[in-house]
């Protein structure tokens, strides 16, 4: 009895959203701090040593951050289109009248933040970090939600899901459209494309064995890899094509043990959340804090571009679409909440964090701005997290009989 309690203790720890938000945060203040801190520079320079192996023309030789931001978060996306698939088929994006809030929430909220920050960088060479202040962890959004308990709407959380499920999907159009790793080979696109065919035609015949699929998704890497489209994308195109059904053909029951999507979601979570994440935010939140991290003399436009984008940008245009949609009867508000909870709902989806961090490495060249964009990302993400907490906090009551949560 005594293990079994255990064994249940630990399932929750592993499956808590809190548990992994506050291990990222925990990583993300270790980096910051290797950064900074002469006795800790190894840990800072670990990730840009080279590492590879070659096999036959092809040559995987490249720095460990770089194997953590493309084979480790291939993965992550792969975990990423694995719940969208979820949410599409069985969940809150699974009819056009649930989807239609969130949706439109979410469309505000990746609007409004690129409009910001283009403002701020139009004509300038940080021009191409629009889509930074896009994204939403939802890791960390989660996380903090989490921290309110009972006083939280259950209509807030599934709101809030929903609409980083699309968020996720806008930032996956925006990373394989405008920020291609390298130049795009058209022929190893054709390979990837075949690929895809025989994974599609695999799950219309009925396979559900899951080493077939995922072998034919190492081979699809690495011919997305060889295209010059960021690799990751390939882990949310093998996800699509994981079958849902279970053996009776029932979709319902896709969380049951003969479902391949719910086994791989399930198995994928704590993986995810407690080793892939934290050591993206080891690999990539080390920013150095210094004069020159944020330039001399004159701030970089990258800073207020993201700061306004993600802690205005977001809460305004999720709330702004979300009212419209409701207004215009597109769509209905959560049952039990207010407007000015999904406002300070919005003030959570500022929490760009790991997307932000992830699109920013992409969308420079430049180490300063590079640097400068990541050190916006984390005070932002931070501010965005407590006011968001304080805002939720003042607005719901513990003894709502709403709050299920």
């Amino acid at each position: 009895m005594y293990v079994l309690r255990r064994r249940v203790l630990l399932e929750k720890i592993l499956h808590s959203s809190m548990t992994g938000g506050v291990l990222l945060l925990i990583c993300a203040v270790v980096a910051v701090t290797a950064a900074n801190v002469p006795a800790l520079k190894w840990l800072h320079h670990f990730w840009d040593i080279d590492f590879g192996f070659m096999f036959g023309e092809f040559s995987f030789n490249m720095p460990v951050r770089q194997w953590v931001d493309d084979v480790l978060m291939a993965v992550f996306f792969f975990s990423v289109g694995l719940e969208i698939k979820r949410e599409l088929l069985v969940g809150e994006l699974s009819t056009m009248k649930k989807a239609m809030l969130p949706m439109f929430a979410a469309l505000g909220g990746m609007i409004f933040p690129a409009l910001i920050y283009t403002y701020f960088n139009a004509g300038t060479p940080s021009a191409s970090g629009w889509g930074i202040p896009m994204a939403t962890d939802i890791a960390f959004a989660i996380g903090v939600l989490s921290l309110l308990g009972r006083r939280c709407p259950v209509g807030l959380k599934v709101l809030l899901v929903a609409l980083a499920v699309v968020d996720d999907i806008g930032a996956i159009i925006v990373l394989a459209v405008f920020y291609p790793a390298h130049e795009i080979h058209l022929m190893y696109l054709v390979y990837a494309a075949l690929v895809v065919i025989v994974l599609i035609l695999l799950n219309r015949a009925g396979i559900r064995t899951l080493l077939i699929y995922l072998l034919l998704g190492l081979v699809l890497f690495i011919f997305v890899f060889m295209s010059g489209i960021h690799a990751t994308i390939a882990g949310v195109i093998l996800a699509m094509t994981i079958p849902a059904k279970t053996s009776t053909g029932d979709i319902r029951a896709f969380t049951g043990p003969d479902s391949p999507l719910g086994k791989l979601e399930t198995a994928l979570h704590p993986w995810v959340n407690f080793l892939i994440m934290p050591i993206f935010a080891l690999a990539n939140a080390g920013v150095v804090i210094d004069s020159s991290s944020i330039g001399q003399g004159s701030m970089p436009a990258v800073v207020p571009g993201v700061f306004f984008g993600l802690l205005i940008g977001k809460p305004v245009g999720i709330f702004l679409f979300s009212w419209l949609a409701v207004k215009l009867r597109i769509a209905g508000k959560p049952e039990g909440t207010k407007w000015l909870q999904i406002f300070a709902l919005g003030i959570l989806g500022g929490i760009g964090f790991t997307m932000s961090i992830f699109i920013d490495n992409l969308a420079f060249a430049d180490p300063v701005l590079i640097n400068a964009g990541k050190f916006s990302i984390l005070a932002t993400s931070f501010l965005a997290a407590c006011l968001g907490l304080a805002a939720l906090y003042l607005t719901t009551k513990k003894d709502d009989k709403n709050n299920v949560f």
